[in-house]
């Protein structure tokens, strides 16, 4: 049996680009070689190296780390639901 919802519910794009702001943190591993260009601020880095990013939800960025787990304790400290992408 297939359940289907035929509830349509408009979101504007606004709305959307604010969905899960304060509330919703991301946790991304990235190559050095792409910090650059997503934390303009950030020193040089060596190529190669592997690293953990936190962002808001809206694709601010927040923390690079060579660590994992200080990526997500950042994001407690912030009160930050946290989703990994892969």
């Amino acid at each position: 049996m297939i359940l289907a919802n035929d509830t349509k519910t408009d979101v504007s794009e606004s709305e959307l680009a604010h969905l899960g702001e304060g509330e919703v943190g991301y946790i991304r591993q990235m190559r050095s070689e792409d910090i650059t260009e997503r934390f303009p601020g950030a020193p040089e880095l060596d190529p190669g190296q592997e690293l953990w990013a936190l962002f808001s939800a809206d694709g601010t960025p927040i923390l690079v780390s060579d660590d994992r787990t200080s990526a997500f304790h950042k994001a407690q400290e912030n009160d930050l639901y946290t989703v990994s992408l892969h």
